[in-house]
């Protein structure tokens, strides 16, 4: 078997690191490059990034196959269908400590592609907005996370030598 022809390793590690940070009561995140393939609500998107809380409890009908991420999660109240090409998905981390793993950008699909099926007018307005330009991921990307109807990501709770609590907030 040739290089060209072994198939990608990322979705399969995408789903171990979530796995982990679910098994290990950790919030995994997601740090994703934004192109017209990915979508998710633009205005949640900075510097040509969206971090999103892929938890189970942050989403609804989660999904990692080997092409995409999806599931449905509230922005500012409001649902939304998130579709994200795994290949967009440049790192996974667990929330409360940091740990997680990135991923080189594979650059394999056209700029102009677009995501499949979109459900709203407002959503397909903004994929044929002005391109998003790019920027290499910052020490700060928890900073940029957009979901669950959280505009600011609470901060990490204090870590006090026992096993970390995760408290939800409804």
């Amino acid at each position: 078997m040739h290089s060209a022809e072994i198939p990608s390793a990322r979705p399969y590690l995408l789903r171990a690191w979530h796995e982990w940070c679910t098994d290990n009561g950790f919030t995994p995140y997601a740090v994703v490059r934004v192109n017209n393939a990915v979508r998710v609500p633009r205005e949640y998107v900075n510097n040509g990034e969206i971090v999103l809380n892929i938890s189970y409890d942050a989403t609804h009908g989660l999904h990692i196959d080997n092409e995409y991420l999806q599931f449905k999660a509230r922005f500012g109240g409001r649902p939304h269908d998130i579709l994200v090409p795994v290949e967009r998905i440049v790192a996974i981390y667990a929330r409360e400590n940091g740990q997680g793993m990135a991923f080189p950008l594979e650059e394999q699909e056209p700029q102009d592609a677009v995501a499949p099926a979109m459900d709203t007018y407002e959503t397909q307005q903004a994929l044929t907005a002005d391109p998003v330009h790019l920027t290499a991921i910052d020490g700060d990307a928890g900073n940029h996370v957009a979901s669950d109807g959280d505009d600011d990501p609470p901060p990490p709770p204090p870590m006090t030598g026992g096993k970390p609590v995760l408290k939800l907030v409804k």
